[in-house]
């Protein structure tokens, strides 16, 4: 844009929209495993009565958790469901934070100045909306994550296996079961999270604590740093 420094200029919302995706699968790449043996620790013993699944529990803390599954199925179990759970990720953090701004600036009709309460809503219109679109990823990641692959005869084959078949045996409402408490549950946690960080950034800027105006590096005079 003429007269803008690029720095000047702010990324629009398709930038905000891939960005905050693309974020979120790198940080599920790392984090995978993680949630996989807590998709495991979960349904342990669902089956059984409590005396029983205390008894006879396969799993046993994370790190447990984790060594077991990769002994009994292999390391490749820890990545069970990757696929999906990126389509999650792309879907449901692009909407949840990419779009947060965007929503903000329609509650507010474009102004500058938000107030507490149009952040909120942002942040819980951006939460329940990004559940409400991600659902069906979500319900495939889980479902996969507790299919064990050294189990005889697994249920779905593929990612796109995975959606058909729910939708056919369980009707196409069956990809969008626990919306309900997920809606309630992201769209408070949207607002925690996304609320606090612009509140505490917006502080940081009145109070010029991060300006971003330092003066370039060759201008800089010895002592000055």
């Amino acid at each position: 844009m003429v007269g803008f420094k690029a720095t000047d200029v702010p990324p629009t919302a398709a930038v905000r929209f891939l960005g905050a995706g693309t974020a979120a699968c790198i940080a599920d790449l790392i984090t995978f495993p993680l949630d996989t043996a807590k998709v495991r620790l979960q349904i342990q013993g669902e089956r059984r009565g409590p005396v029983q699944a205390a008894a006879s529990a396969q799993y046993r803390g994370v790190l447990g958790t984790i060594l077991t599954m990769v002994r009994n199925e292999g390391p490749r179990s820890l990545y069970n469901g990757l696929v999906a759970g990126l389509q999650r990720q792309m879907s449901f953090a692009s909407v949840r934070i990419g779009l947060y701004d965007s929503v903000k600036q329609l509650y507010t009709k474009g102004s500058e100045h938000a107030g507490i309460g149009s952040r909120l809503l942002a942040g819980s219109t951006t939460g329940a909306l990004a559940v409400a679109v991600a659902q069906p990823t979500d319900v495939v990641k889980v479902r996969f994550q507790a299919q064990a692959r050294a189990a005889g005869g697994r249920r779905y084959q593929s990612t796109v296996d995975a959606y058909k078949t729910i939708a056919r045996e369980e009707g196409f409402r069956g990809l969008w079961k626990g919306t309900s408490p997920n809606i309630a549950r992201n769209a408070i946690v949207n607002c925690a999270e996304l609320v606090t960080y612009d509140l505490i950034k917006d502080t940081l800027l009145k109070a010029n604590l991060m300006t971003g105006s330092r003066p370039p590096f060759s201008d800089w005079a010895p002592g000055t740093w």
